[in-house]
């Protein structure tokens, strides 16, 4: 099998991404079969003259992609050569959240059949982020990627220095940037992002007929959140309640003995912020959408159900055209709608 292998020493793609696609060619062409075994990461360093780290990116690559499995004492086999021309993309995540997953899967039924994506969740944690681009660097067609991360001290960052440089690896053709786009990058890349700042100061001044007939606003932005959001919120807010001479209060969570008064209207980020004040509303008794308002940022299903007022990103846009792009191949920036959704808690 070893015969098969074709690595260009003169060539300037990376010799783990040429093992891959030898491998896969080798495949693609009938040379390979099911449960045939290939050799073993020293046999092929050493026939090579290449570093054993080499040669265990591009078998790791396989692995993840379930082209080989390895059996402990026995070695490495080929587990599938049905390699149909999928488009293979990898999809990342800052976290896990029922607007987030909105996203993927509107990405997902939209991309449909003809495409493999893997999801992967950094949790707004620079290094795993960094480790994820490092190990599947060449490995896929696409990288869909979002930028949200966090300090030490939990504050939320667009990027750092170490995510840019990552990123300014994966070629311009295949690079898909989501969500945050504060990175800036340039150049013929996918861009379908939002607008922190003006998404919120528009949303507001959609809905100023209602919110003028409350006493006082109160932002509840969670500065120390597991997953930060971004301070343009505040800047968005802020300027709205100034231009408009509207009194505004910001705290950074709701307390469980909140001091609630008739006439307040609340903005909520987190779930368990709305679910701690709504509790809180219905235990004072105090009419909601009358005495005391609110509304949530990012809409879901049970925002919905419950009839909370919302202000939020289409998710469900932000991933069918995601997926678009990438099947009419289109390049450029597309700025997701923010809508505010008027329901019954104002």
């Amino acid at each position: 099998m070893i015969k098969l292998i074709k690595i260009d020493e003169e060539s300037r793609i990376p010799k783990y991404k040429q093992i891959v696609d030898s491998i896969l060619q080798n495949i693609a062409n009938g040379n390979l079969k099911i449960n045939q075994k290939i050799p073993s990461i020293n046999s092929f360093s050493e026939e090579f003259y290449m570093s054993r780290d080499t040669v265990e990116k591009a078998y790791n690559i396989l692995k993840e992609r379930k082209i080989i499995s390895s059996i402990r004492g026995k070695g490495y086999y080929i587990t599938r050569t049905k390699l149909e021309s999928k488009v293979n993309i990898l999809f990342v995540l800052n976290k896990l959240s029922a607007y987030k997953m909105k996203t993927y899967n509107s990405f997902i039924n939209t991309i449909g059949a003809n495409a493999h994506t893997d999801l992967h969740i950094y949790h707004c944690d620079e290094t795993l982020f960094l480790n994820l681009l490092d190990k599947f660097e060449g490995a896929y067609d696409y990288y869909v990627i979002t930028t949200h991360f966090k300090t030490d001290e939990l504050k939320h960052l667009s990027f750092t220095d170490e995510v840019a440089k990552a990123i300014q690896n994966i070629p311009e053709d295949k690079l898909v940037l989501m969500d945050n786009i504060k990175l800036g990058m340039q150049g013929e890349i996918i861009k379908i992002y939002q607008d922190f700042e003006n998404d919120i100061y528009n949303a507001l001044k959609e809905g100023l007929a209602k919110i003028t007939k409350y006493e006082k606003l109160i932002l509840v932005y969670p500065d120390k959140a597991v997953y930060p959001y971004p301070r343009r919120i505040l800047h968005g807010f802020r300027k709205f309640c100034v231009e408009h001479e509207i009194n505004f209060e910001i705290l950074s969570e709701v307390y469980d003995d909140m001091i609630l008064k008739k006439g307040d209207l609340f903005i909520t980020i987190e779930e368990s912020d709305l679910v701690n004040l709504m509790k809180q509303i219905r235990d004072e008794k105090f009419t909601l959408g009358k005495d005391i308002g609110v509304i949530s940022y990012n809409d879901t299903p049970l925002k919905e159900l419950l009839g909370i007022t919302v202000m939020s990103t289409d998710f469900n846009v932000m991933g069918e055209t995601a997926a678009r792009m990438i099947l009419n191949k289109e390049k450029g920036q597309v700025k997701v709608p923010f809508n505010f959704i008027d329901r019954n808690s104002i």
